[in-house]
């Protein structure tokens, strides 16, 4: 019976501890930062439609909150790689929310028009929200876990649609 009983116990610590080294075995690609995890500021934004979104409708599954700005050099170039990966990973669970900083719905709605028109927009337009989450640039990435904890940073560009990339997010999906 003991015996019985110690087999269930390491059986037990071998799958907790895989399961630990899987997390911990995600390869960062270029830029990609983890966080010491902290809870995620309370966003609650409208999108160019009026439609409200709120960062706690999306618990439960990652999301990818990304900053930007039209007038943003780096924001231009990474736009479409970002549409690109949304239709990819959006349709796998990934949560996308794409946070204007600070810039009129026209500028919006032409800047999108042009580099990618899928993306939904949500408007913070006096600049509250970006200064709740304190991104020391633009663009700047959050990734946030089921549980509302912010885990990882880009700051800058990335090519979101690469392979390293679309590995490292749907490895955090799993």
């Amino acid at each position: 019976m003991k015996q019985h009983h110690l087999l269930g116990i390491m059986l037990f610590s071998l799958i907790f501890t895989s399961h630990s080294l899987a997390a911990e075995s995600i390869t960062l690609p270029k830029g990609i930062l983890k966080l010491s995890p902290y809870p995620a500021p309370r966003t609650t934004l409208d999108d160019l439609d009026g439609e409200t979104y709120t960062l706690k409708q999306d618990k439960g599954a990652w999301v990818f909150v990304h900053f930007w700005a039209s007038w943003c050099g780096p924001c231009r170039e990474e736009m479409p790689a970002i549409q690109n990966m949304m239709s990819t990973l959006q349709a796998e669970g990934l949560k996308i929310a794409m946070i204007n900083t600070a810039e009129d719905e026209d500028t919006v709605f032409s800047f999108l028009s042009a580099y990618a028109p899928d993306i939904r927009p949500l408007m913070d337009r006096d600049g509250q929200v970006t200064e709740k989450w304190r991104p020391r640039g633009l663009p700047a990435t959050y990734l946030v876990d089921p549980n509302g904890q912010v885990r990882y940073q880009a700051l800058g560009g990335r090519a979101w649609d690469t392979l390293p990339y679309i590995t490292f997010l749907r490895g955090l999906m799993k």
